[in-house]
Parts: C-alpha cells; sequence; structure tokens
C-alpha cells in the first residue's frame, strides 16, 4: 500500500451487484434496502481484514454503483433503508489497519471518494426526492456513523449496547475524514459542548441521550425496531418526487473502456497522458448520429442516450485518473463535435427536465462536473477550432481554473466558438450552490447580465473575453507558445502548493456544509494525516491495536 501508483494495481471502479462482496440491495416496492454486510477477506489490497463492518475503498465502490442503480435502474424507489447484515455492529468505520499501512495520497484519495459518496446522497434527497433511512442496528463508529450522517433519518436500537460514536480523535489522533464533525453541526445541530463530549469520548452515546443530543431522530427498543424503521422508511418515500409504481427502470451496462499505457479510451470521452509533461488530455466527445427528439426517444436510448453515457465515461475517467496517476497534477480539458447537436440536446433536457430519467441524468452530471471542482489538479481548458464547449460542455471550462481559447479573427469560419444556454445559469451547480458563472463573478449583476443576453450565440474569441467567460484569447502566432509556457510553470510548481491555492479559489465568497467538509479535508486532514501523532512510529493511527501507546508530540501547532 506503501508503493507508488503505478507500481500498485490499478483500481477499477467499475462493478455490477452480482459482483458485490460487501454490499446487498434489495428492492420492495416504493422502499429498497440497501445492507452492509463486509466480507473480512474482501479488501481491495491486501494487508488487512475488514473486521466489524469496517470499510475500505472497495466497499465504497460497491455503494456508488448501488446508488446509481437505485437512482436509474429502479424509479420506483422512493426511499432507501441503509442497514447492516451483522449481528449487532452496523459499521465501525474505516479498516484502521488499511488506513495504517496505506500511503497518503492513498488516504486523502480515500476520504475524498467517500465524501462524495455520501454527498451523493444529499443530493439526491434534495433534488430528486429519493430519500434515506439508517437503521442503525448494532455499534455505530466513526465512518459508519458518517454514513449514517449522511441519511434523512437514523434509528438506533435502544438495546442499552448500541451506540454511536466519532472516536477518531481519542483512538487514533486524527479527524472524522468524511464529514462527521460537520454534519454533527451543521446538520443536526447537535450543541457544540455536547458535540466535544461526543467527538472526544471512545463509547459514544446510546439511547434516548442519543436522541436527546441530536445525535439520531429515534430509537425503538429490539421487539419494534423493524417495523420502526419500516414505518419511517415508508413516511419519507411519501414526500418523494419519483415516480414510484410501473415507472420502467433504465439498465447500467458496464462501461465499455480501452486501456493503454498512457490512454482511455470510451465511446464520448477519450484521456491521452503526457508522462513527460505531467499532463493529461481529456476530450469530451459531443453527440453524433441520429438523437432521440421526445421522451420516448430517450427511454428507448436508455443507458445509451448520449449526455447519460458521456456522464459516465467521463465520471470513470476522472475517478481513475485522480487515484491511478497521482503524478499526473494538470489535465488539459478538451471537447470536439457539432456545438449545435450539443445545445439540442440540452434543449431537450429543459423541455423534459421534470421527467424522472431525465432529472436524474442532470443530477449525474451536476455530481460529476463537481468531482472536477474538487479534483487537486490543475484544469485548463483549451477551446480549439472543432471544440464543442456549448451548453452543458460550457461548464467544463467554467469548472477550469484557466481558459484559453484560440482567435482566428480573419478565420470566422474556423475560429473555435463558445455558447451559453440555460444550463450555464444554475442547472450544475457546485458543491457550494452557485453556479459557475455565478462563482466567476463573485454573483455581480452586471456581468451576469451581459452573460444572460448572449444566450444562444456563437462567441468567437474576443467576444468571450470580452464577457470574462474565458481567461485569454492568443492568436495563432501566440497560441502555442503561450501554451507550451503556461504548462510547463505550472507543472514547475509545489502540488501542495497548488492543491491549496485551487481549493481556495475554486470556491470563493460562499460557504456550506459541502464546502466545509471539502475544505476541512483538503487542509486540516490532509495536514493531520501528515503529523507523526497519527501516522509517525509512536503516532496513533500507526499503533492502533498493537498494544502500545502512542507518544504525542506536545507542542501545539
Amino acid at each position: 500500500m506503501t508503493d507508488t501508483a503505478a507500481q500498485a494495481p490499478r483500481v477499477d471502479y467499475r462493478t455490477e451487484p452480482a459482483q458485490y462482496r460487501h454490499w446487498h440491495l434489495a428492492v420492495e416496492g416504493a422502499v429498497a434496502r440497501l445492507t452492509l454486510d463486509i466480507a473480512e477477506d474482501g479488501g481491495i489490497r491486501p494487508g488487512y481484514k475488514l473486521k466489524l463492518n469496517s470499510y475500505d475503498l472497495g466497499v465504497d465502490i460497491e455503494l456508488n454503483d448501488a446508488l446509481n442503480r437505485v437512482r436509474f435502474e429502479h424509479p420506483e424507489v422512493q426511499s432507501v433503508i441503509v442497514t447492516s447484515g451483522k449481528d449487532r455492529i452496523f459499521c465501525s468505520g474505516a479498516n484502521i489497519f488499511m488506513l495504517g499501512v496505506s500511503s497518503h495520497a492513498w488516504k486523502v484519495n480515500f476520504c475524498k471518494f467517500t465524501n462524495e459518496t455520501r454527498n451523493g446522497i444529499e443530493d439526491s434527497s434534495k433534488h430528486s426526492g429519493l430519500k434515506f433511512l439508517a437503521a442503525v442496528n448494532g455499534a455505530c463508529a466513526g465512518g459508519g456513523y458518517e454514513l449514517a450522517l449522511a441519511c434523512d433519518e437514523i434509528v438506533l436500537v435502544d438495546d442499552r449496547s448500541s451506540a454511536v460514536s466519532l472516536p477518531e480523535v481519542p483512538l487514533l489522533g486524527v479527524l472524522p475524514g468524511t464529514g462527521g464533525l460537520t454534519r454533527v453541526t451543521d446538520k443536526r445541530h447537535v450543541r457544540h459542548d455536547l458535540a466535544d463530549i461526543f467527538c472526544t469520548s471512545v463509547e459514544g452515546v446510546r439511547g434516548q441521550r442519543a436522541v436527546d443530543w441530536r445525535l439520531v431522530d429515534a430509537i425503538a427498543k429490539p421487539a419494534q425496531f423493524a417495523a420502526t424503521v419500516q414505518e419511517r422508511a415508508a413516511k419519507l418515500a411519501e414526500g418523494s418526487k419519483r415516480p414510484g409504481a410501473g415507472a420502467k427502470g433504465v439498465s447500467l451496462p458496464r462501461l465499455e473502456r480501452q486501456d493503454g499505457a498512457d490512454t482511455l479510451r470510451y465511446a464520448h470521452v477519450q484521456v491521452d497522458i503526457d508522462r513527460t509533461r505531467r499532463t493529461a488530455t481529456l476530450t469530451v466527445k459531443a453527440p453524433t448520429g441520429a438523437r432521440p427528439t421526445d421522451i420516448a426517444g430517450i427511454e428507448a436510448a436508455g443507458a445509451a442516450w448520449w449526455p447519460l453515457a458521456m456522464c459516465r465515461q467521463l465520471d470513470d475517467a476522472i475517478l481513475n485518473l485522480r487515484t491511478n496517476e497521482l503524478d499526473i497534477g494538470t489535465w488539459l480539458l478538451k471537447t470536439e463535435g457539432d456545438a449545435q447537436a450539443v445545445l439540442a440536446n440540452d434543449a431537450l433536457m429543459l423541455a423534459h427536465q421534470d421527467h424522472w430519467l431525465v432529472r436524474e441524468t442532470i443530477g449525474a452530471l451536476r455530481r460529476t462536473l463537481a468531482r472536477l471542482d474538487v479534483s487537486s489538479r490543475s484544469l485548463f481548458a483549451l477551446v480549439e477550432p472543432g471544440s464543442a464547449f456549448a451548453g452543458t460542455l460550457a461548464e467544463i471550462a467554467f469548472a477550469s481554473d484557466r481558459t484559453y481559447m484560440l482567435a482566428l479573427p480573419d478565420d470566422a469560419e474556423r475560429a473555435p466558438k463558445l455558447t451559453l444556454n440555460e444550463f450555464n445559469f444554475g442547472f450544475y451547480p457546485l458543491v457550494n450552490d452557485q453556479s459557475r458563472l455565478q462563482r466567476r463573478f463573485y454573483e455581480e449583476v452586471a456581468p451576469l447580465e451581459a452573460a444572460r443576453a448572449a444566450v444562444g450565440q456563437a462567441l468567437d474569441a474576443d467576444a468571450a473575453l470580452a464577457l470574462g467567460l474565458v481567461t485569454a484569447a492568443p492568436d495563432d502566432i501566440d497560441w502555442e507558445d503561450e501554451l507550451r509556457m503556461a504548462i510547463e510553470e505550472r507543472v514547475a510548481m509545489s502540488p501542495d502548493a497548488l492543491t491549496g491555492l485551487e481549493a481556495n479559489l475554486r470556491f470563493a465568497s460562499k460557504e456550506n456544509m459541502n464546502t466545509r467538509i471539502f475544505g476541512r479535508l483538503t487542509a486540516w486532514q490532509n495536514w493531520i494525516f501528515n503529523r507523526p501523532n497519527a501516522v509517525g512510529a509512536k503516532g496513533a493511527l500507526k499503533v492502533y491495536g498493537t498494544g502500545e501507546k502512542a507518544g504525542f508530540d506536545l507542542n501545539r501547532v
């Protein structure tokens, strides 16, 4: 686990229910049940056992897939019960021995992905009305409680022993890594002095006190627990926007991907890695061929419908690069194809935005674009001849740290264009609930109104630059040199400093629970994971389970 990503086996995020080792998905009418029953010998890497329903990245890869199965394959489902298949143990959180033998980058990437998965639970609740209930049927610690916190409601079995806890500080010398501290305060409004006690005690809180402190919503005796859970899940389903009984889902087949030494190839996305320059070029392709023109056509296309297919492929590409290509710190984002085809597809989505499949597809696009925002990579968008930065695909440019657009004033036909539509004004918000244009212009009225006035216009480089939509617009004489110098300068800078810089600049002015979760992961947890009090020879994370006492450097920093 301490090997570099290049030496270690590559992580594949593709899976399906038949391959699950840790989760079981069952659908019973409007209510689905996700049961966590972790295989001890099923770690994604060797060197540890997943005891006490503790999890690693492989467990969360399955959870992410299962959530997408519910979203797309089971539109009849309106609420989801998350529970455990083991006796008297819900989940003990991230596997401590896995963390102890993992590289720093592995730990941080693991925490980021689990954060995104849990945020995705809340995203589906907010935007699609897919509600979640954690049926905590045993001890629930650390990341297990963080999974419960992501749900709309938590019901705890009142068996005089089962408790919820966040014991990372006293046990491991680290913080709850997937939003525990933030959700306890921002979401559940646990009083800060009670939260202080809760987060510095190992044994946790159980029974009525857990309700009184707002750590859970309800308790139930073992004999009444199943009925209480079912009743509350059914009540949650009543408020759902999902279609319910009679709706026909869309099957999500395994993604087809061709892997090369320095390439990833999908139908609508391609990745090319230049290891000498330490860059990856991600190219997203516009739709081609015959396209649906109505909702019947969308339903018939299913998972092959361009926005859903492209989104799944882009998501997989992002995750592959983040996990498997740690040395590739700069991503060059491109599009190609017919911009009008992108705009036509957007118009179709806009016309049918209330249909469950379109709504879920927009949600998948929203979450995938948000992966770009929180990736610790430099993002440069390149708008060149043949580009298709329009509508939905223009969001890729607006997610970037810089956008370079080639100016060809003497060749109007070949000059690249950028086109705005309604999807650039709030359909794909960042995790802080701002649109990327609102973020770009600090919500100032004049530039936003100017941008909105340009909706539908194919803007050349000069027009896009005048509206503030791109960073620079070199002509064809300067294009190659300016890009080369910008990229060379970027890859020569400290990756650590760039991660901090980008995280600060990408989330300016607006804060919410999600930005605090990611900000604390990027800064506090990233720092703590490097400190000897956690990972030194006598660090709490290193000596856990050995019977040896942690040795702390007592200087406060």
